[in-house]
């Protein structure tokens, strides 16, 4: 009872008394759709927090994501918001642009924004497979200054057009992928799956870092450009297997875009 007090103390005098009951496998309802939310494990229900809205994979909702050791496991001990919205029909509308679903997911932004204090200059952007796709869709087209994207296993076709460029990218995928098939560039380049955001942000040759890895199964060539006209960067991390979240790969990219000692989990 004292813990609930203090933390409605908190509430009310940062201005958030309406604070969202709807938290974990609970849904937040917005306009006839839903959202899921992960609060950190330490916040201190005042302080601002950096945002990452993760789109699923298909026949995947957002209850999955807010238990997901790979991706609320990373958030949850770095202070990141978490934000989950639900697909209608358990996927997503991003092989055309204009797409309704980025329009749903400016507004789960905003309506978070309505009961959590958020950090606007760190809104990331994730997603896994269609989830993916969509992440790069909603990165065309959002409303919101977005930090940085951070993709896994999914792109969007690289001659797309985009309205709207993050500051950063980030993509994982694997080059035996089978489900979304790693996009392979001419003569077997695997820097390809990143040109749509090499060109839009005018970025000049990518430089190889070596290889990382958090376990022993997976071990990821990365490529940087860090020479942008737009003073971001795009990064990709190769790697030999198939469709799934490598471990710890969504760790160690919040470490470094947060500026922290790189950890597991």
């Amino acid at each position: 009872m004292r813990l609930f007090l203090s933390f409605a103390t908190l509430l009310l005098s940062s201005g958030y008394v309406d604070a969202k009951e709807c938290q974990d496998e609970i849904p937040c309802q917005l306009d006839g759709r839903s959202y899921h939310v992960k609060v950190p494990d330490d916040w201190d229900g005042v302080t601002p927090m950096p945002v990452m809205l993760h789109f699923h994979g298909w026949m995947r909702q957002g209850t999955l994501i807010v238990k997901h050791g790979r991706i609320s496991g990373a958030t949850r001990r770095r202070g990141v918001l978490l934000l989950a919205p639900n697909g209608q029909g358990k996927t997503w509308d991003f092989w055309s642009p204009n797409s309704d679903d980025s329009v749903f997911a400016d507004a789960v932004i905003e309506d978070a924004a309505k009961h959590y204090p958020i950090d606007r200059s760190q809104i990331f952007i994730s997603g896994y497979s269609y989830g993916a796709a969509m992440a790069w869709r909603f990165a065309c087209e959002t409303t919101h200054p977005i930090a940085a994207l951070l993709s896994v296993s999914g792109t969007l076709r690289q001659t797309e057009t985009c309205a709207s460029i993050p500051k950063e990218v980030r993509h994982v995928h694997g080059t035996a992928d089978t489900v979304m098939d790693f996009p392979f560039g001419p003569g077997g380049d695997t820097t390809y799956p990143v040109q749509l955001w090499r060109d839009a942000k005018n970025c000049g040759d990518g430089v190889k870092s070596g290889s990382w890895s958090v376990q022993p199964t997976d071990t990821f060539v990365r490529t940087n450009w860090e020479n942008c006209e737009d003073g971001g960067a795009v990064r990709i991390d190769v790697h030999t297997r198939g469709h799934f979240i490598p471990k710890g790969w969504f760790a160690r990219q919040l470490d470094e875009l947060l500026g922290l000692e790189n950890s597991y989990p």
